[in-house]
């Protein structure tokens, strides 16, 4: 069961972005993904203790296995060291744009495994000021929404494909 988007928009122009996806897999193996390396992500330098990726990041329109089109945008996106807990863990997580970074939203959050779903939580700022916040009311928070269950459904493939 996908969550729900929270649209709540506080005064300084953030907008909170709350997406999900079951967990098929188990929550050690995604974590041990994300401390190893996304296959198929391409590795850039990052800071210490960050694991930098270029991805295009993508939205699937029609939804999957229906899907009418796809959108891709290259992307940077940061990921933190893995904070195990008992009953699930804890990674920062961080994507902006790779090229034409004005035109898209910076987004920085947390990124939770388990138990029983893969989420990711945190805010971004739509560029644009106020025009970019009323198309994010429009339309762009669905994109947003949709691209984080990518990347989350993304990650959770390797963890499965690792299983077999």
């Amino acid at each position: 069961m996908a969550a729900a988007a929270d649209l709540t928009r506080n005064d300084d122009g953030f907008v909170h972005l709350a997406a999900s996806v079951p967990l098929r897999a188990d929550a050690g193996a995604v974590a041990a993904v994300l401390e190893r390396g996304v296959s198929g992500w391409e590795e850039r330098p990052g800071l210490d203790g960050i694991r930098r990726y270029a991805v295009d990041l993508r939205l699937r329109l029609g939804g999957p296995g229906a899907a009418l089109s796809t959108f891709r945008k290259a992307a940077l996106v940061d990921i933190g060291a893995v904070q195990r807990g008992a009953k699930s863990h804890v990674v920062e997580i961080q994507w902006r744009a790779a090229t034409a970074a004005p035109l898209f939203p910076v987004f920085s959050g947390l990124l939770r495994i388990g138990p029983g779903d893969l989420s990711i939580s945190g805010l971004y700022a739509p560029p644009g000021g106020v025009v970019g916040r009323i198309a994010d009311r429009a339309l762009l928070h669905v994109a947003a929404t949709g691209t984080a269950r990518w990347l989350l459904g993304e990650i959770e493939r390797e963890a499965l494909a690792a299983r077999r």
